[in-house]
């Protein structure tokens, strides 16, 4: 599911003893629903900006996203390494979102962080960009309209590696670009599970989400009559908390329901088909079929994302073993030298791509920080 904020560029500003230009600086890039094989090595060869990208840095086979597969539950895995809960963070700046986005914007989004680090404003920047992911969805992974999205933004990244020189960065400046997810082709014609067919929705006190996942909350004394229908259903598996695979990471959330329903790949959960969650076409009306959809089980090929990254801190030219979301938090919090805080990522998999002095960047002290935050919300 896309993320409804467009570009999401946040500068985390660190006031410490030593001057801003004394310090790494670091900008984030959060491509949603950029799935791993859009840069496959033949891939590259028409997507000049990554291939430089690649060639400078570091790119890992692929990332493997937290289950479910969805955006924010992975948003929260990338930028934690591990559960974490709300505690009602406000931004110091915010612009109002507008939903028309274009790609002029995402290249001022990137232009503006990087003016933000040659003045000292920001040490972290990170910029969220949905369009691969909108297109994916409405048009399918392997679509004309997702495949432009991807050149767009390869564009915008082609010109970055300039802007870099153009501001005197290209020493003190690193650059990771990693996804929450990927995306695999759907067919609401003949793949779609009607809820309804099986069970009384009467029996239920709750349902929440459609699509690969569903979460049901049986009313009482109906569980075992909505479990025993339910697993009989072909292409999707219904779970009892207790019995949601060990390797999904995902039975010991205080949220998660008394019955979790897991689709095969390309299937569609729904209560019934005037509940698909259509989209508004060119026609101006909520009837366009999606296409495309994630939230499948996380080791499938088509829900893995992508880590590319580099900068002085990083490898030339080196290619690395797949990697999951819960290792990118320990990856950022190295190269601008804070201690990362008790996590799930394994610092294993990812020390291979950092030269020398990352894996001995200094901790920052939280008794000698001031810390700020400025939100804008740009356009996609």
């Amino acid at each position: 599911m896309a993320m409804k904020l467009g570009t999401l560029l946040l500068a985390l500003v660190l006031g410490l003893a030593q001057t801003a230009s004394d310090r790494r600086k670091l900008l984030v890039f959060l491509l949603d629903g950029f799935r791993s094989d859009y840069i496959s090595d033949e891939a590259l060869e028409s997507l000049p900006g990554f291939k430089e990208i690649v060639s400078r840095g570091v790119k890992v086979d692929y990332l493997t996203p937290d289950f479910p597969s969805l955006s924010y539950p992975n948003y929260y895995t990338l930028m934690t390494g591990c559960e974490v809960e709300i505690l009602g963070v406000r931004p110091t700046y915010c612009l109002e979102y507008k939903n028309v986005p274009t790609d002029i914007n995402f290249a001022n989004a990137v232009s503006d962080a990087l003016d933000s680090f040659k003045s000292g404003r920001a040490d972290l920047a990170a910029i969220y960009h949905e369009r691969i992911d909108v297109e994916g969805h409405h048009y399918g992974p392997a679509s004309p309209q997702r495949k432009d999205a991807l050149k767009a933004v390869d564009t915008v990244l082609k010109y970055m590696t300039k802007w870099i020189q153009e501001r005197g960065l290209q020493d003190r400046l690193n650059v990771i670009i990693f996804s929450d997810h990927g995306m695999t082709d759907i067919f609401w014609m003949d793949k779609v599970i009607e809820l309804n067919k099986y069970i009384s929705l009467n029996d239920l006190q709750q349902v929440k989400d459609r699509g690969p996942v569903v979460s049901l909350w049986p009313a009482p004394g109906k569980h075992s009559e909505v479990y025993n229908k339910l697993s009989t259903v072909e292409h999707m598996t219904v779970y009892e908390k207790e019995a949601i695979p060990s390797r999904f990471y995902y039975k010991k959330g205080k949220f998660v329901s008394p019955l979790t329903l897991v689709a095969d790949e390309g299937w569609f959960i729904t209560e019934n088909r005037e509940m698909l969650p259509f989209w508004m076409n060119s026609t101006g009306r909520r009837e366009g079929w999606q296409r495309g959809w994630h939230g499948y089980d996380n080791e499938l090929m088509d829900m893995r994302g992508i880590f590319l990254a580099f900068g002085p801190d990083f490898k030339s030219n080196f290619r690395a073993a797949p990697i999951r979301s819960v290792d990118v938090y320990n990856v950022m919090c190295n190269v601008v030298g804070i201690t990362p805080l008790p996590n799930n990522g394994s610092w294993s998999r990812v020390m291979c791509m950092l030269k020398g002095r990352a894996g001995t960047a200094p901790p920052v002290q939280p008794s000698h920080c001031a810390l700020a935050l400025i939100v804008l919300f740009l356009l996609a």
